[in-house]
């Protein structure tokens, strides 16, 4: 019934007109294209990007659209810290990496290699004014995401989805992992929804299809998704719940839980919004079936 593949935008099926707040901490693009992208190319996003390294912002800034402003900050507990820039761009990170779990996989003791290191002033998120209001956040730099949790509690009242890098070894010095973020975040109002997508590397010296890329048994990394406790629906906004549906939908087609809040809005305004999203949803999956 549900389609994986296609799907319509979600003003479509509802006949709503709403605008997202997106922050965008590490917004440099390196494998993929962002998740709110399709948000931001209909115009019905508005997004506040960080990129401290001079070279990624001035490529952000050359393609950027009329919606998107990014700023040179590097976020964090608002002290000064060391950039350990490494041989990689990639795993470029506040945080030391760490040899004694690098060194357990293909490549990645060149590509954790620190080729300088230099002293960079760093932002609180909950002080950053442009980010006020901002209802999903993607966040993705190497192991200091719970730092900027930490020093971000009054931005995580508003957000309604995060979308953030976390680990499961310490692939840096000291690295929260998973299970610490899972924790801080349960803490202040946010359920684990799922991951988009896990990533596994094969531990060396096995060697599989001669792919040092390649995936077998042991997660190193994932983007994980959390969203606002939707247990508590008493505790979300009328704007909130169809917000929080539309991010879902448009950026991580869980459709069960954009039908769900839809489903509360309904019964609070008297509007049948879920009744239009599932009859749209279905006629899409016949569509693609028949």
């Amino acid at each position: 019934m549900m389609p994986t593949n296609e799907c319509t935008s979600f003003a479509a099926l509802t006949g709503t007109q709403t605008r997202i707040k997106v922050v965008d901490i590490g917004a440099n693009p390196i494998d993929t294209a962002p998740p709110y992208g399709t948000l931001l190319n209909a115009g019905e996003a508005e997004l506040i990007g960080f990129e401290p390294n001079p070279l990624a912002l001035e490529k952000l800034n050359e393609k950027k659209g009329p919606n998107e402003t990014y700023l040179p900050f590097a976020i964090g507990d608002g002290q000064r810290r060391t950039l350990h820039v490494c041989h990689a761009p990639g795993m470029t990170s506040l945080l030391e990496p760490n040899p004694a779990v690098l060194d357990k996989f293909h490549c990645f003791p060149i590509f954790g290699m620190v080729v300088e290191t230099r002293p960079v002033d760093t932002v609180r998120f909950d002080d950053i004014p442009q980010t006020v209001g901002a209802e999903l956040l993607k966040i993705d730099i190497q192991g200091a995401e719970l730092m900027v949790f930490q020093h971000g509690t009054r931005r995580l009242r508003d957000l309604l989805v995060i979308h953030t890098e976390v680990e499961f070894l310490q692939m840096y010095m000291n690295q929260p992992l998973f299970s610490d973020i899972e924790l801080f975040l349960r803490q202040h109002g946010f359920v684990f929804h799922r991951f988009y997508p896990a990533t596994s590397r094969v531990i060396s010296p096995m060697l599989v299809d001669n792919d040092i890329y390649g995936g077998m048994s042991q997660l190193l990394w994932a983007d994980a998704i959390f969203v606002k406790d939707f247990t508590r629906l008493n505790t979300f906004e009328d704007i909130q719940l169809l917000n929080m549906a539309k991010i879902v939908h448009e950026c991580y087609k869980s459709f069960d839980l954009a039908y769900r809040l839809l489903s509360e809005f309904d019964q609070r305004r008297s509007t049948a919004l879920a009744h239009s999203y599932l009859g749209g949803l279905q006629s899409i999956g016949q569509k693609a079936a028949a």
